[in-house]
């Protein structure tokens, strides 16, 4: 299959070389031009993936019209906050059978839409029943190192899942189908909040008591918001859900976790964020989560006092104070 990845980040350029090495044609759009004319010489993504030597059939372009013509299937992975932007770009030139996968997760600011609904309201009149949303706990490196390591696809079409469960199978990456599109693309954009919260509570001092709670508090928040939307309990409970927050709340190579660290050591968000050249989705994600618990009427503490901190530069005791001091009630 002709593949067309957009997206140049750690976790795109992964995924593209995942399918290079299964024997798809594939071609990675980055959005640096400098980066596509270094890749093309040492095959190394130096900004966002240095450690990891890419297959020599993987192809690389600046340009999104030669990506995307004539491809079979198109993977999204830029940050959430610009697919919409992307993915305009990309529908000029999509083939009207092509397939379309997102593997970014977050949702987006103002409008607070799921990927999904972005791509419903961006693409052509039909694209979410060809469309497919790739989630779970999956560190890129690992990834790109053959560790062994399963995610979910939901699809509204089963025979799409299916499909697309096929494309990206190898005997290192496992991916399971699933039909709950708001489930997963939920558990995969909130976990990024309630990690930051973990990195707070590590950058405090705080031990593995802490951290337990709040990844089970916040999982609890994450299926009221995912409910409330229209998902299923049940998803939260598997790779999209408790798999991908578990992941991101206590692995060292979280970006949203290891904000939050810095955070709790008492830097400010900006001097943090001028210090990274890769997105730490969670941030922004933050915004819209507090946004949408409030448009749906659903109670999310954590998210809320991440928000606090975040945007209404709450110090990260006080914030933990206040949770600790809700009213009493029953789990």
């Amino acid at each position: 299959m002709k593949i067309a990845v957009l997206g140049g980040g750690s976790w795109g350029t992964t995924l593209a070389n995942l399918l290079a090495r299964s024997g798809h044609e594939v071609t990675l759009w980055v959005y640096e031009a400098d980066l596509v004319a270094r890749l093309k010489q040492t095959r190394i993504n130096d900004l966002y993936l240095p450690e990891v030597t890419l297959d020599p059939a993987l192809s690389y372009t600046n340009d999104i019209a030669e990506a995307v013509s004539d491809c079979g299937l198109l993977l999204l992975v830029p940050p959430s906050q610009v697919l919409r932007h992307v993915f305009a770009a990309a529908c000029d030139h999509l083939p009207a059978d092509a397939l379309v996968v997102s593997a970014s997760k977050g949702v987006e600011n103002d409008s607070l839409l799921l990927m999904s609904e972005v791509i419903e309201q961006v693409g052509p009149e039909g694209i979410l029943a060809r469309s497919a949303f790739l989630s779970g706990p999956s560190f890129a490196r690992e990834v790109a190192n053959d560790m062994p390591t399963a995610v979910a696809v939901a699809a509204l079409d089963p025979a799409v899942g299916e499909k697309v469960q096929q494309v990206f199978s190898t005997d290192c990456f496992r991916v399971y189908t699933n039909s709950d599109v708001v489930g997963v693309e939920l558990g995969g954009a909130l976990k990024n909040v309630i990690a930051l919260a973990a990195g707070v509570s590590d950058g405090l001092g705080f031990g593995y008591n802490t951290r337990a709670a709040l990844i089970t508090r916040g999982l609890a928040e994450i299926t009221r918001l995912a409910v409330a939307k229209g998902g299923r309990q049940e998803t939260l409970a598997g790779l999209a859900g408790m798999g991908d927050l578990v992941l991101t709340c206590t692995g060292d190579l979280s970006r949203n976790r290891s904000v939050g660290v810095e955070l709790g050591r008492g830097r400010s968000l900006q001097e943090i964020l001028d210090g990274m050249n890769m997105v730490a989705e969670g941030v922004k994600t933050c915004l819209s989560a507090w946004q949408l618990a409030e448009k749906l009427a659903v109670e999310a503490p954590i998210i809320e006092q991440m928000y606090r901190i975040l945007y209404c530069d709450k110090p990260a005791r006080e914030a933990v104070i206040d949770l600790m001091t809700r009213d009493l009630k029953a789990e």
